[in-house]
Order: C-alpha cells, then structure tokens, then sequence
C-alpha cells in the first residue's frame, strides 16, 4: 500500500512537460474571470465575510489514526481575521499604534480532542497567513501543542528572512530543546488558509513542501523539506484539492466549496504511523466530516450562560 504513494507523483510528472519547484506558495495564477473560484480577495464581498468583527467556527466528526487503531474524536476549525506583528509574532492588541509593524492575517486554528485507551489527546495547531500575498506571499508563524498523559510537545515556526526557524520544546527524550532552520519553502499547513484567502493559488503540479507540521510531530517523524505535488479537483459545487508526497508516504485531501467563502467541507490525511513501544509503523487515514459552522465573537462567549452555544450552534 505504501508503494502507491511513491508512484503516483512519478506518473503525474511523466504527463507534465515541465516541472515545478517553487519555493513559495504562490502558484501560477489562473484568470479570475475564467475560474469558478472566485471573486478575488481583498473585495468588498471577502472584507464583508472576514472583517465583520466575527470568526468562523466549524466542528467536525473526527477519524483519527493513533497506535494503529482510528479512534473517534472531535475537531473544530476557528477562521478570523486579526492584526498581526510582523516583528513578534503576536496578535497586536492596538494595531493603530502600530502601523510600521502591522500585517493583516488569516488565522487558522485546528483542534482535536480524541481519546486513547484511558488517557486523553488535545492536538492544537495555530497557522498566521498575510492577507496580503504579493508582499507577504509565505506564512509568518506556525504553532503546535501536542498534550496528552504522558507529556506535551511543542512547536513553534517563525519566518526569518529566507528560512523558518523550528523550536521543538518536548517531553520525550532526545526533542527536547531543539531548534533547527529549514529554507523558506510552501507550508502544508498554510494550506487551509490559502483555500480560504484565494484557492487560485493554490500550488499545483511538482514543488517542494514542508510536511504537516502536528502530524509529523505526533509521529516522532524528522522535519524536512519533501517532494509533493498538488492538483485541484471541481466536483460541482464541491472542489478537492489533493496533495501527494513523492518522498513520503504522506497525502491530504481537503473537500471545500466551491463558492466564496470556501468553507472546508471536509479532509483525509494519510500518514505512516509511529514505529515502536511494540509496534510496526503502517499508512493509515485520518478522516473528519463538517458537523456544523457558524460565525461568532467566540472570545467573548467564555461565561456559564454561553455554555448552551456549544450544542446549539457546533452540535458539540
């Protein structure tokens, strides 16, 4: 099974007549007036959507492949807009005051709450994409927290010039305090956000990836630059884009809509598992299927009365 990974990519280059290795997300645009995706961001629709002072909560039934079973669980996308700090990373609490060191974002939020014989799992990832692609066409900061009984494993990526930089903070022997530098490259995790910002440009053909940051850690994989490549698939009012790693059994596929505002639909991600503590590493899929969403000022609904939102507006 493994070995379908591998050979699929090779097939998809032997049709192309060129290949692609860019280094940045931007892929070749494609005509906003001939693609069904569109409007363009940044228009009067996208800024009524996004800047409406609300995020964007969707949950979902949530498959996910752990030590060599799938466990049921929960998930629950957060989408919204947010002043940013180019220079500290942070949300900016007064951007006006700011103005020199101030970039708009999407901010992507990923949680995952799943249990595993006794113990419980809490994955959260954090993704902080510039809305403004032509000047900031990579990602800024990507953060994870990886928590269950045993320990924590966090991860935080941050833009340096012409790299990320990767601090792994963790529990387990042998990734505690460690930092390493990958070369500026496109982020599997910023995918999500760019299907929401533009899904035109969204890579495409043959290029070079980081991998999904969260899984990698979750299976004690090294974090390197790998081989994919990505294709965009319409299926009527649904659009699927597929990437396909060449250099690793890895593949993600995320469903979405294929009208503004692009509400993700649903995902599969196949990954090799961890090997060892007993156990034989094997590809496996982890699948979540949209519950509900609903737009809120989910930081202000932190009182016992707004507990009721919980089940009324995400079925959770």
């Amino acid at each position: 099974m493994k070995s379908f990974y591998f050979v699929i990519p090779f097939i998809i280059l032997l049709v192309r007549c060129k290949q692609r290795n860019s280094g940045e997300l931007l892929a070749k645009e494609k005509s906003q007036s001939s693609s069904k995706l569109s409007p363009s961001p940044l228009n009067s629709e996208f800024k009524n959507y996004w800047f409406d002072g609300n995020a964007e909560l969707t949950s979902f039934e949530l498959e996910q492949a752990r030590y060599g079973e799938i466990r049921k669980g929960r998930a629950v996308i957060v989408f919204v807009s947010e002043d940013f700090s180019k220079s500290r990373y942070v949300k900016l609490d007064y951007p006006e005051k700011q103005a020199d060191d101030r970039v708009k974002v999407l901010k992507f939020n990923l949680n995952k709450q799943f249990v595993t014989g006794i113990y419980d799992y809490a994955l959260m990832q954090s993704v902080f994409t510039p809305l403004d692609q032509v000047n900031y066409p990579n990602s800024l900061r990507v953060t994870t927290s990886n928590i269950e009984w045993c320990g924590q494993f966090l991860t935080r990526v941050e833009l340096n010039n012409q790299n990320y930089d990767i601090h792994y903070n963790s529990y387990f022997d042998g990734e505690e305090n460690k930092k390493i530098r990958l070369k500026k490259n496109i982020l599997e995790d910023e995918i999500w956000n760019q299907i929401r910002i533009n899904p035109n440009r969204l890579p495409q053909g043959i290029f070079e990836i980081i991998p999904g940051i969260l899984t990698q850690e979750l299976v004690h994989h090294d974090l390197k630059v790998e081989q994919a490549s990505g294709t965009v698939i319409q299926k009527g009012n649904t659009t699927v884009y597929e990437l396909i790693y060449s250099s690793i059994p890895r593949k993600l596929v995320i469903e979405f809509e294929s009208v503004f505002p692009y509400k993700i639909i649903s995902w599969e991600e196949t990954f090799e598992t961890v090997k060892g503590w007993g156990m034989e590493s094997k590809v496996m899929t982890t699948k979540a299927k949209r519950i509900t969403d609903t737009k809120l000022d989910y930081w202000e609904r932190k009182y016992l009365k707004d507990e009721v939102l919980r089940e009324k507006e995400l079925g959770l």
